[in-house]
């Protein structure tokens, strides 16, 4: 390995997928170029990476399978094989369908499941915000509430799962006097209710694993337009990451698979309530 492809881990090799992005991600930018170009389709395709043998992932990448072992190594594992069970463990962990988590539901005895699942979901709750207070960055959120108390209108898009929480920012930025548009996307619309957006705007987008594709493309379209972006979503290498002039990290916990909203939630009033607050102040 050339010295320029070796870069140091002193903490070891991870062994879990969420904590291999976060390594990726904090080095990106020291991995040289055929190193980058492993990193960028390892994260894009990681069930090829999972299932792929070192020479068929090796030709997909469009690299040698010696620079998938000069990539392991330099992340600290002993080879590709090593790499490779981090993938195959994400797999194993990955977010279970509607019907897994119900099945998971029913394995639980005892007369009333409704309380367990009360318990269960209260518990998720708590553990949701408990984490997110002491991980929150503040000085993003700051500089988040800054950003919306500047913009002429805030346009709020988050479909699917995130819905909930843009239509509880709408309703409380309407009580606030705060002028905003809820992109519900409605009849396939989202297009047309971000049409007349602008750079003396700014967009809430909210988007979680798995991400909505419809979210991703109206944001990009809204950054297209020059708009500031607030992303809101659970990793750096969610796809409205990279779009965000501020971005915001909320990872829920779950209870048998179904994912907490309550630190989103509570992150979603403080924006509100903030920027109102601000835009007083400011006169």
């Amino acid at each position: 390995m050339d010295d320029g492809d070796k870069i140091s881990n002193e903490d070891g090799a991870p062994r879990d997928f969420p904590s291999l992005r976060g390594l990726i991600a904090a080095r990106a930018a020291r991995l040289p170029r055929r190193l980058g170009q492993v990193a960028e389709f390892a994260l894009a395709n990681p069930d090829d990476i999972a299932f792929g043998t070192a020479a068929s992932v090796a030709q997909r990448a469009g690299v040698q399978p010696s620079t998938l072992v000069r990539f392991s190594q330099a992340l600290g594992y002993q080879g590709f094989s090593d790499l490779q069970e981090v993938f195959r463990a994400r797999l194993r962990d990955r977010v279970p369908s509607y019907d897994e988590r119900l099945k998971q539901l029913r394995q639980h005895g005892g007369a009333s499941k409704a309380g367990l699942m009360l318990e269960g979901f209260a518990e998720a709750a708590e553990r949701s915000v408990a984490e997110f207070r002491v991980k929150a960055d503040h000085a993003a959120l700051d500089k988040a509430i800054d950003l919306l108390t500047r913009a002429e209108t805030i346009y709020l898009i988050g479909l699917r799962r995130s819905f909930p929480v843009t239509a509880y920012m709408a309703y409380a930025m309407g009580k606030l006097g705060i002028r905003n548009i809820l992109v519900d996307g409605i009849a396939g619309l989202g297009a047309e209710q971000i049409g007349f957006i602008s750079d003396r705007d700014a967009v809430v987008a909210i988007s979680f694993t798995p991400y909505a594709s419809e979210t991703v493309a109206l944001a990009h379209a809204a950054r297209g337009r020059n708009a500031q972006i607030v992303s809101i979503t659970d990793s750096v290498f969610s796809p409205i990451a990279p779009l965000a002039n501020v971005w915001l990290e909320v990872v829920e916990a779950n209870f048998e698979g179904f994912r907490s909203m309550a630190a989103t939630m509570a992150l979603a009033m403080t924006l509100a309530v903030a920027v109102a607050e601000r835009r007083g102040e400011r006169g």
